[in-house]
């Protein structure tokens, strides 16, 4: 299949996740239990596939160029996620006091729907430079999106929005991440620069925003899931080199 018509599939199915996420908050009949395990799993796939996969491929792409666009999107997402907005957590929200006004909410949406973006951008810049990298990549993303979808849609309910309203926060990360597919696809002579910046978003991602969030559970299972996730990269690796 064309790199770019499948970037845009997988887009569609990453972003369904980010509703589907927000649709798990604000239907209080849902467990949501899970999500912790799926933050689990893709802190540590996502970690593993961004300095195993992501950042050898930057270097060999861009070069020196290469490690300073990584420490560029790292800087980028910890400046919209944790300097703009002060308290942000991947999870659900219960200081409904830290979003009374309307600009914190917006800061947290807009620092999310930066990340979700570069999602996007990883994805398309994954399947242009090799199946294997598209789909490990997308892959990597996917698990972390339902439970970025429930996150912002918690921090919109936190704030005092209606449960419509909150969840439509989950649609526009979902908008965002299609609109990094199609900027990537369009620009897709801009690889080099695209996949290095991808790349310092997702290890700021699962280290700064996700392996924190493990570390507040109580016990080891959280964290054994994390060495699954990371496990589960050089399994797959090896199956498919394998063949």
């Amino acid at each position: 299949m064309n790199p770019i018509l499948l970037s845009i599939l997988l887009g569609l199915t990453a972003a369904a996740a980010n509703v589907f996420g927000g649709a798990v908050i604000v239907q209080k009949n849902w467990d949501r239990s899970y999500l912790r395990y799926f933050v689990a799993l893709g802190a540590g796939f996502m970690l593993a596939t961004a300095l195993v996969e992501m950042v050898p491929e930057s270097l060999a792409l861009a070069g020196r160029n290469g490690a300073l666009l990584l420490l560029g999107g790292y800087l980028l997402v910890h400046f919209f996620e944790h300097t703009i907005t002060p308290h942000f957590h991947y999870g659900e929200e219960i200081h409904a006091d830290e979003y009374l006004h309307s600009h914190r909410r917006v800061s947290v949406l807009f620092g999310l729907m930066i990340h979700a973006f570069f999602d996007g951008i990883a994805i398309t810049a994954g399947f242009l430079i090799s199946p294997w990298l598209g789909w490990i990549i997308f892959l990597a993303i996917f698990l972390h999106k339902i439970p970025e979808g429930f996150t912002v849609t918690s921090v919109m309910l936190a704030s005092g929005l209606s449960k419509k309203r909150s969840w439509f926060a989950s649609v526009l990360l979902g908008l965002a991440t299609l609109a990094g597919v199609f900027t990537m696809a369009i620009g897709k002579h801009a690889v080099s620069y695209g996949l290095p910046v991808a790349a310092g978003v997702t290890i700021y991602v699962a280290a700064s925003d996700l392996i924190p969030e493990v570390n507040r559970e109580p016990g080891v299972k959280m964290a054994l899931v994390v060495f699954i996730g990371v496990a589960a990269l050089f399994v797959l690796d090896h199956l498919v080199h394998l063949h």
